[in-house]
């Protein structure tokens, strides 16, 4: 590890509740009546935050000196005095509030400062607390959970917003995740941003859940609801910039300060405001938030979206040094009998730490406490034979077999050595690119303006067939396979690669596909191969062997095996639009079974008798596959 890091007293920052008074804490680093500075909190009743004639009560804040930390402002604010005429004041809900730095000499207020610390938000720049607490209570059953190893991860990833209009709402879908076969939820940002559209990787606020999404205690009772299904639940976290309201941002540029206690240049920055790893502060601030979300919401690991803008090489003080902390802190508790006892199966410490570093997915798995990683190459040499641009399907069988990338590594120095396991996150769609359907061609839905936005443009869902090899392909090779939302029945929208059509406008999952032809099939195939995927080992754990030979990819063949000891998977999909008969050499004679039309419930699903070393024929469907599996070994049954 790079630097030490410290867990931050959050007992003294933020907004804290006890009976009907509110305590406020804020660190404010070089803000002082030395320098004619002073800080005071507003707050509000939810109820009245829109009457124009209930104004917010103002309460001067104390300052201090915190040890270590330094230059702390807090006050106590009662409910019980004060209230303004006809206001909720005093009663029940959630209180908004925000801090004002006021200045000496006639220079105006900065108003509307955040929270850095708050855990609750309200519309915009406010912050938000509820009185009573009401902390949640978590389920008998919670305490049985344990995190997925890394080989049984199949991640599908979610907007709350686009998936479900909230989390309210999307806990009715989670029997509908563990149904389809998936093992994790991955959840894009859900703290605080500012639009009320939008996807959350340009963060205000870090500890809490954004109002446009629920609260606190319908997040935890999702995550709680989400175990009880076998689903781990990761999410997105932004730890390299911020958005222009983030508190350490906003109050130190309208100060004018020439430093920043918190922000500043750092990493491969490509947009948002960026943070300064070199200073002790916000290493400290971001380890706090990864213990918080581990320890009040119980999450199973993060995504690090952005991962270059903190990374600064194996034992630089960004993006290693908070991996390895974490991971440190969650080793030293997994023995436990706590909650933390999730993420220990006795071997490894089952904490999902993934990176976003496209540029160099091997070398920050390969250097970091990341345990696995996102890389683009495979939806990309995917994306390229869909479309056209690539008619050698080599690349693509390369990149599904993870060439290059580690399976396991040793990790740490001196008496903190561990040896990890580690794989990368395979996908062909993911909220930055254009549903994989549109690479066979798009068509304009508005037929009444024959020159639509491009942006309204979809991808022909009568081409859905031409998915299922992709499909077949991605959810029995190696490494973590992710589904994108609505992939696994053929959602159809376009995506601007770059501008504010990506993040600013609601893209909700358009359930009714599930019901037609395309997606029905669609979805009854995923079903099958991820009930492939969880009953023979092999697709989880075993070794993958592309064959990479002219006789298979000239004829738009990708075959690959998978296999363990005696348990051996053939796995042959055809990107043609022509049955394509071929032949291979199984390495053992005997009886192989069709797995993809048993798992399908065939009720007479053929079989193929091979000679040892002797190749052996057999026809592949165009725009489809086949899974073979030597008999006798496991067998699956129909979803």
């Amino acid at each position: 590890m790079g630097r030490p890091v410290n867990l931050l007293p959050l007992s003294k920052f933020g907004a804290q509740v006890t009976g009907q008074k509110l305590t406020f804490g804020l660190l404010l680093p070089w803000v002082t009546p030395v320098n004619g500075q002073s800080v005071s909190v507003k707050v509000i009743h939810e109820n009245d935050q829109f009457r124009q004639h209930v104004p917010p009560v103002a309460s001067p804040l104390s300052y201090s000196v915190l040890p270590t930390y330094g230059y702390y402002w807090s006050g106590t604010v009662d409910l019980t005095t004060g209230a303004p005429p006809g206001s909720s004041w005093g009663q029940n809900g959630r209180y908004l509030y925000r801090f004002c730095i006021s200045r000496a000499g006639g220079v105006p207020d900065i108003d509307w400062v955040a929270d850095p610390f708050a855990q609750g938000y309200g519309a915009g720049k406010i912050s938000a607390i509820s009185v009573p607490a009401n902390p949640y209570t978590w389920s008998a059953a919670e305490a049985s959970w344990r995190t997925p190893a890394l080989s049984d991860l199949v991640v599908y990833k979610l907007n709350l917003a686009e998936f479900a209009h909230g989390i309210d709402q999307a806990m009715s879908r989670i029997p509908y995740l563990a149904d389809l076969g998936v093992s994790c939820v991955e959840i894009m940002p859900v703290t605080d941003a500012d639009p009320e559209v939008d996807r959350g990787y340009l963060p205000n606020g870090y500890f809490g859940v954004d109002e446009r999404l629920g609260d606190a205690a319908q997040l935890q009772q999702l995550i709680d609801l989400a175990h009880q299904h076998g689903l781990a639940v990761v999410v997105d976290v932004v730890y390299g910039h911020t958005g222009d309201n983030f508190p350490y941002y906003y109050a130190y540029q309208q100060l004018g300060y020439a430093n920043n206690p918190f922000m500043g240049s750092f990493g491969a920055r490509q947009f948002g405001n960026g943070v300064n790893y070199q200073l002790q502060f916000p290493r400290d601030y971001f380890y706090t938030v990864n213990n918080y979300w581990l320890d009040h919401y119980h999450v199973d690991g993060f995504h690090y979206a952005d991962a270059p803008d903190f990374w600064d090489g194996p034992t630089g003080v960004g993006y290693s040094n908070l991996a390895s902390a974490t991971y440190q802190l969650v080793a030293a508790k997994s023995g436990g009998g706590s909650y933390w006892a999730r993420f220990f199966d006795g071997g490894q410490v089952n904490l999902i730490q993934c990176a976003e570093k496209l540029d160099d997915p091997v070398g920050i798995l390969s250097q970091s406490f990341s345990n696995c990683c996102w890389q683009d190459g495979t939806l990309t040499a995917a994306a390229d034979l869909a479309a056209g641009r690539a008619s050698d399907p080599g690349a693509f069988g390369l990149d599904l077999a993870l060439f290059g990338y580690p399976d396991q590594v040793t990790q740490g120095a001196g008496t903190a050595v561990t040896t990890m396991s580690k794989t990368a996150v395979q996908y062909l769609e993911n909220q930055d690119h254009p549903r994989f359907l549109c690479n066979f061609g798009t068509i304009n839905p508005d037929t009444g303006n024959p020159q639509p936005d491009p942006i309204f443009l979809e991808g022909d869902r009568s081409l859905w067939y031409k998915l299922q090899p992709y499909l077949i392909a991605l959810l029995t090779a190696s490494g973590i396979p992710l589904l994108w939302q609505g992939q696994e029945f053929g959602e159809n929208y376009t995506l601007p690669l770059r501008g504010i059509g990506r993040a600013q406008l609601l893209r909700p999952v358009r359930w009714d596909y599930f019901y037609d032809t395309g997606g029905q099939s669609l979805v009854h195939l995923v079903r099958a191969l991820l009930q492939i995927r969880r009953s023979l080992p092999q697709f989880r754990t075993g070794s993958q062997n592309f064959y990479n030979e002219v006789s298979y990819t000239a004829r738009h063949l990708v075959l690959f095996s998978r296999g363990i000891g005696s348990q051996f998977s053939l796995v042959a999909v055809n990107l043609s639009e022509t049955d394509v008969l071929t032949s291979f050499a199984f390495p053992q004679g005997g009886v192989y079974e069709e797995q993809l039309a048993r798992a399908l419930g065939d009720p007479s699903p053929q079989d193929l008798t091979a000679v040892s070393g002797t190749p052996t024929a057999f026809r592949v469907p165009s725009n489809y596959g086949v899974v073979w599996t030597a008999a006798g070994t496991s067998r699956v049954v129909a979803v």
